[in-house]
């Protein structure tokens, strides 16, 4: 029988007696089986946090620079075998599970840089005249233990994102993985433990779901910061509405394409950049380009560009490298894709490409036609499809964007700059991206959504500023 892969328990491996298997989306097949903690484990990562808050938040940014250092440059060094590792828990093509290896290794490197700059700032206080004058030095600390809860999509990178700039600030995290994709984040631990890192300063505990609710409510973690579906986020936050919670909860990101993006080249670039990144990880990204709405003066010509590259991405294996796009989590995954393409079928919507299944696998397919109220077009799919839509101008292309409950990011093809500050201001969105599609995300910029897509940003140096809280040492009177 294969020895289970332990958890992390205040930085000690641990196997405990109950474990769970991990398969293969694509085929089935057995990747490994990962030990489930105990609660008894599980309450001794909590006290070891809470024991360690005030300790670890004293130590010097020099060492905690240079353990998350060592961090970045050892997923550097393993990155073949994490890519293989990710492809192998969560089915994303080996060429997708590659970017993502480096991204984990990018934000630890972020975040070992933003650790020697992240300090403070002095204020002055004699602006007013009834002002005392002197200074004031406004410094930042951690709220205490995080609680970080990861999905399935980016099995490495969403949890560098939690890990990362909690360790930069001094701040205890015990991380939750997805049970189905729990590999990385237990490699990670395997890393972390290489560091001097003080013990309790992190944990990593795969659990069952159902075992949540008592960790979230746990009074020793004051921080959660939760990255999922919107249903499960939202209930965390109104389980516990005196904690500091930071959800990520997805959308369904448009790219909007301007009457002035209209040259071959020009609809060339973005029909392929929509085919590619309405596909990548089978659509299963917060920000995958999900709609599309194209100015009705390019708006077929483009559709034709989209459906012949959607058309010839490669599918299949997801561990051979010609595949571009691999299968979903799982079959039931598929399933639900599958319905809701058949729903906005049968309500008028046409099929220009795809619309199959096969297993967990679902074929990359453009959709036209689409009515508003189908569900594919004003909820988060999840899945390879992406809706083209025709719009006069825009402002009726912004309208549409907006006409959502969710808003992560938005794509605008465009040239012209006073369309970028029009999109900047009028589109309800966390992020506008010009030029290009919404599923640009760089690891030190702010990250994260408005409505429905969530609360707080991640980002490195956006994350550190949330897991903190601003503390006031004044000297007025002081001569400056």
């Amino acid at each position: 029988m294969t020895t289970p892969v332990p958890y992390w328990i205040a930085g000690t491996a641990r196997r405990g007696t109950e474990s769970i298997p991990v398969t293969h989306p694509y085929d089935g097949s057995s990747v490994a089986r990962v030990a489930i903690a105990s609660e008894a484990d599980v309450a001794e990562a909590v006290a070891a946090a809470r024991t360690a808050g005030e300790p670890f938040a004293r130590t010097s940014a020099a060492e905690r620079s240079e353990a998350l250092n060592h961090v970045a440059g050892r997923i550097a060094e393993r990155s073949e075998e994490i890519a293989g590792l990710i492809t192998a828990e969560n089915g994303k093509p080996l060429r997708w599970a590659r970017a993502e290896a480096g991204r984990a290794a990018s934000v630890f490197r972020w975040a070992a840089e933003e650790a020697r700059r992240f300090g403070g700032e002095w204020q002055r206080l004699d602006t007013d005249p009834q002002s005392p004058g002197g200074a004031a030095f406004v410094g930042r600390f951690p709220r205490g233990p995080v609680l970080g809860i990861t999905p399935f999509n980016f099995p490495l990178n969403l949890v560098a994102h939690k890990v990362a700039p909690a360790l930069a600030v001094g701040a205890p995290i015990i991380v939750k993985p997805a049970p189905g994709a729990p590999l990385s984040a237990l490699l990670l631990g395997e890393l972390l433990a290489e560091t001097g890192l003080p013990s309790g300063a992190w944990s990593v505990v795969p659990v069952q779901n159902d075992r949540m609710p008592a960790l979230v409510a746990d009074p020793s973690l004051p921080v959660v910061s939760f990255t999922g579906s919107g249903p499960v986020g939202r209930s965390i936050r109104e389980a516990v509405p005196h904690k500091h919670v930071t959800l990520e909860l997805g959308g369904n990101a448009a790219a909007v394409v301007c009457p002035d993006w209209s040259t071959p080249e020009d609809l060339d670039r973005a029909a392929e950049r929509i085919a590619v990144f309405a596909n990548y990880q089978a659509g299963q990204s917060c920000i995958a380009v999900q709609r599309v709405f194209a100015d009705r003066s390019v708006g077929e010509e483009l559709t034709e560009r989209v459906v012949r590259r959607v058309a010839a991405l490669g599918t299949g294996d997801p561990r051979e490298e010609q595949t571009e796009v691999g299968p979903l989590i799982d079959e039931n995954a598929a399933r639900r894709v599958e319905a809701w393409v058949e729903e906005a079928v049968g309500a008028g919507a046409r099929v220009r490409t795809g619309g199959r299944r096969n297993g967990a696998e679902y074929a990359p397919t453009v959709l036209t036609g689409v009515p508003p109220t189908a569900r594919i077009a004003c909820e988060e799919v999840f899945g390879p499809v992406v809706t083209i839509d025709e719009v006069e101008g825009s402002d009726e292309a912004f309208d549409r964007v907006n006409d959502s409950r969710f808003g992560l990011q938005t794509g605008v093809f465009t040239h012209r700059s006073d369309t970028a500050f029009a999109a900047l201001t009028r589109l309800h969105v966390g992020g506008v991206v010009i030029g290009d599609v919404p599923s640009v995300r760089a690891e030190h910029v702010p990250y994260g959504g408005v409505k429905e897509s969530g609360v707080g940003r991640e980002g490195v140096s956006a994350a550190m500023a949330d897991l903190t809280e601003p503390r006031v040492l004044a000297f007025p009177g002081v001569a400056l």
